[in-house]
Parts: structure tokens; sequence; C-alpha cells
């Protein structure tokens, strides 16, 4: 979305705003990347846990395990980058909170949704947080 007439850039903090369509048609994809990054914080909870009962001397902390645990980070941060290169601001990974930066009245704003909900119904400003959510 590209800023209203007389407006600069450079007088936002982000380059990326969306419109409430386009943020809603990102859902069905960022459901499926909350999905994944919540399996994979499983999976590298547990290898940590592993790991770390094999980090007294004398033991080999090698081999598959390291392996699994090295794949599930790379692929955690391939994850976390399809949201970064969007400007999508992950704000509570259990509860799939997420802010989209969005312009309203030629304001800059936060596109407010949790993975529980339907549509994109809320928005709040950037300072806001959470309890400042108000409904578009």
């Amino acid at each position: 979305m590209n800023p209203p007439a007389g407006k600069k850039t450079m007088d936002y903090r982000y380059e990326k705003h969306y419109t409430r369509e386009e943020a809603k048609a990102l859902l069905p994809q960022v459901r499926q990347w909350l999905q994944r990054l919540n399996h994979l914080r499983g999976e590298l909870e547990r290898f940590d846990k592993r790991l770390s009962g094999l980090m007294n001397p004398g033991h080999d902390v090698g081999g598959e395990l390291v392996n699994h645990w090295i794949r599930a980070l790379a692929e955690a941060q391939e994850v976390l980058g399809q949201f970064q290169q969007r400007q999508i601001m992950i704000k509570d990974l259990e509860r799939g909170l997420l802010d989209f930066p969005a312009i309203i009245g030629g304001k800059e704003v936060f596109l407010c949704w949790e993975q529980d909900e339907e549509d994109i119904e809320f928005w709040h400003d950037l300072d806001a947080g959470y309890g400042g959510r108000e409904r578009l």
C-alpha cells in the first residue's frame, strides 16, 4: 500500500502496510506457519532437555540428536523469516498473536489478529499493544 498523497514513506516506521483484505488473504498461510513454529518450538525444547543431560564431561554431544536439533532450529528460523520478510510482528507465539502494519486515516497502526479469530477485526496504535485494541 502506498502512502497517502503528501506523505513520505520515511514518515512511517514500517515499509510494508497491509489493507485488511491483504492481511486476511494471508491468514491461511499464517496459520500454517504458526502451527509449524509451535511444533518446532516443542521439538527444540525436547532436544534442549536431552542435550543438557549430555553436557557432562565425557559425553559425546554430537551425532543424530544434534543434527535433529540443528535442522529444527534452521527450519524455525526459516519460518520466522517468512514473518520478518513481510514485516508481520509475532507478539505472542503461543497465543498466535500477530500485528500487521497498516495505515488507517493516514496514521500508521497495527491490524491485530489472534489465531482463534476468523477474521481481522481489530487494530491498535503502534505503541498501545493488545490492551488498546479497537474494532475496525
